[in-house]
């Protein structure tokens, strides 16, 4: 099958990969030369795990291709995806900008019926405001379909892969034919393919991120309370996850959720609730819960070292949003480090992918350890942000030794609180007395 991805950003190089890698001829566009430029050379713009060796095997084989003319790629294939940004608006609802301006240039593109698919994260209505936008340009017959992906960054080829389930929104049977084709060797083992019509495929994509946010917020609300009442989250987590009801995913107190979806999702769902006069206040309480965690660490160290951190080193492991991604959007990290040189600690950070990315953020306003060792050593204290597995098992004896004072704020609850006041630590965690 021929098809375009419209916007090479994190869905769709991932999305573009995948299906190249099933067999597809893809072309993936993007306005950007210097970003088209650099894929052709190779080089990948995002972090993630297996991602780049997949782009560059497709390519050498011919299954997949860059280019920045739209209206050349998209008249001769079956399935163009529409893979842009939908940034935050000024009132929280998503920015449908890109989305509207790519679907006008792909119905002046059309030459032939095509399917086009909403990929971005756009909220009820969108598709048929794409219908109409490119109804407007062309009489060539098209459907449109909303198919919202689901992709974990670190962990995004294993999800368009072997996906738990497939949404596809549509009314066209012709339009749901070629997309049962195309997923088709995603779901063969039996994960569903899951027809409906567009709005409810819209809604599905913002109602899962904001249930799986609404599920952090909670637990980092009873976290919060096992504190006050002298209780272990970890033990109230394993007694909740035990219920099949429940289940154990996304039952871990932390420093807050972060990242591209959940924090813009959560808005978006709540914009849509009100412009239809619903009161959702359960995603209010989620995001004062959620802006709460990310200043907890820095409220934390004030109250064990005082009004002022004037003068003091502090370590920081793990930049980024969550392990095995560089992405550095809504990371509970910047809050983290903004608040503590606000207080005027002297920071020293390592992350093992998310440097480059923090720079942006940062500047020259912290430094940037080449390893976790590197960013303890003379620390009056180390805060635990991400959860990377090379910070699982340190050198408990060595980092004793290399810091200043054995002070850990651990935001992640990686160790035993117990262990380490053995080992001789000042141990601050979450929820665990």
């Amino acid at each position: 099958m021929k098809i375009s991805v419209i916007g090479t950003g994190y869905v769709g190089l991932v999305a573009g990969a995948c299906f190249a890698d099933s067999g597809n001829d893809v072309v993936c566009v993007d306005i950007n030369a210097e970003k088209i430029a650099r894929l052709r050379a190779g080089e990948v713009p995002i972090y993630e795990p297996g991602l780049e060796e997949l782009i560059v095997r497709n390519v050498r084989e011919g299954r997949l291709s860059f280019t920045t003319d739209l209206s050349g790629t998209v008249g001769g294939s079956q399935v163009v995806f529409i893979a842009v940004g939908t940034p935050e608006g000024e009132s929280g609802d998503a920015d449908l900008s890109y989305v509207l301006t790519a679907a006008e240039a792909i119905g002046r593109a059309l030459k032939q019926y095509t399917v086009v698919v909403d990929k971005s994260t756009v909220p009820v209505g969108t598709a048929e405001r794409v219908r109409r936008t490119i109804a407007a340009v062309t009489r060539v017959e098209f459907d449109v379909v909303s198919n919202p992906e689901f992709l974990k960054e670190g962990a995004a080829l294993e999800d368009f892969t072997r996906p738990d389930r497939v949404v596809i929104g549509t009314d066209s049977e012709q339009a749901r034919a070629i997309m049962a084709d195309l997923y088709a060797p995603f779901v063969r083992t039996g994960k569903p393919l899951i027809f409906m019509d567009a709005a409810s495929a819209e809604l599905t994509k913002y109602a899962a991120n904001a249930m799986l946010a609404t599920r952090i917020s909670f637990m980092n609300d009873i976290a919060c309370l096992c504190e006050k009442v002298g209780a272990d989250v970890e033990m109230v987590r394993k007694g909740m996850g035990a219920d099949k009801r429940i289940g154990h995913s996304f039952l871990f107190p932390g420093v807050g959720y972060g990242g591209s979806c959940f924090p813009k999702d959560v808005k978006a769902l709540g914009a849509t609730a009100r412009e239809a006069g619903v009161e959702f206040d359960l995603l209010r309480a989620v995001e004062r819960t959620n802006e709460r965690q990310k200043r907890l660490l820095v409220h934390k160290a004030l109250r064990h070292f005082g009004p002022s951190l004037e003068g003091r080193q502090l370590g920081v492991w793990g930049l980024a949003f969550k392990p095995r991604t560089d992405d550095m959007r809504e990371a509970p990290s910047v809050e983290i480090i903004e608040g503590l040189l606000a207080k005027g600690a002297r920071i020293v950070a390592h992350d093992p992918v998310a440097t480059a990315s923090a720079q942006r953020v940062f500047g020259n306003r912290i430094t940037y350890a080449p390893g976790p060792y590197a960013a303890a050593e003379g620390a009056d204290a180390l805060f635990i942000v991400t959860e990377w597995n090379e910070f699982r098992h340190p050198d408990f004896d060595r980092l004793k030794h290399i810091m200043k004072t054995p002070v850990i704020f651990d935001g992640r609850n990686l160790f035993e609180p117990e262990r380490m006041r053995e080992r001789g630590f000042t141990y601050f965690c979450l929820g665990r007395g």
